[in-house]
């Protein structure tokens, strides 16, 4: 994890990374600070920071809590690390039906500890159901908190659905980002069915919603080299970009 910083900086000529916290080894302050020493070195950023699932919608307030007491440890680790975001996954409780009122009043007790220590919360359109875009954007809307913001993913959203199901999943998280947008030309489900994504389509409507902040790359590695694949989607970017 200590040679990622500087593996992006020479071999994409990136100087910010996108981390999950689950790929660090310790959370211990001391492995935090050396890890934020290997981003100096190499001239490099966490832009963001990727957390796993929080029961935030749980009928049971004492799950709720436990939530949102998880991601705040969080944030704190943000702070340490001088990320500027979290990306926050929502995820399904005991087969309870998603809730937007339970799911932004938690959400928006979290954004207002992010507020504290000015770390925004994203909210990215990934699992179905727990993560469906629309319910992502009704959630920030009923929070109505300028720290819990939209993470719109180019791809996740057309799983199971066509490419205008995914572009108006695209457009209404696009209208609450902040500082995160996740780059795909590929998608796989379970099943393996491949999904293309239309990237000009998806450019287009991050300008027409004046997006201004960082696209990160993901490549699908089941579609080849992921070294070979990034650097692919790092140019055709740079070139819808332009």
């Amino acid at each position: 994890m200590k040679e990622f910083p500087a593996f992006v900086a020479e071999t994409f000529g990136v100087f910010n990374v996108n981390p999950l916290l689950d790929h660090f080894s310790s959370t211990d302050p001391a492995y935090l600070e050396s890890f934020r020493a290997v981003l100096d070195k190499a001239r490099s950023h966490i832009v963001d920071l990727g957390l796993s699932g929080g029961s935030f919608y749980a009928v049971d307030p004492s799950v709720r809590k436990s939530a949102v007491a998880i991601a705040q440890k969080s944030v704190d680790i943000a702070v340490q690390l001088g990320s500027p975001s979290v990306r926050q996954h929502v995820r399904g409780h005991s087969g309870e039906k998603p809730d937007v009122s339970l799911a932004a009043l938690s959400l928006g007790e979290l954004a207002d500890y992010g507020a504290k220590k000015n770390i925004v919360i994203n909210l990215e359109n990934d699992a179905p159901g727990s993560e469906d875009p629309f319910f992502l954007v009704a959630i920030i809307e009923k929070a109505n908190n300028p720290y819990l913001r939209a993470l719109p993913d180019f791809g996740n959203s057309l799983i199971g659905h066509d490419n205008e199901y995914n572009k108006k999943a695209v457009e209404g998280m696009l209208r609450h980002a902040f500082n995160m947008c996740h780059v795909k030309d590929i998608v796989e489900d379970d099943n393996g069915k491949r999904y293309s994504v239309d990237l000009e389509a998806m450019f287009k409507l991050a300008n027409e919603t004046s997006y201004e902040g960082f696209f990160s790359m993901e490549f699908e590695t089941r579609e080849g080299d992921p070294t070979t694949g990034t650097k692919r989607l790092v140019k055709e970017t740079l070139q819808h970009l332009s």
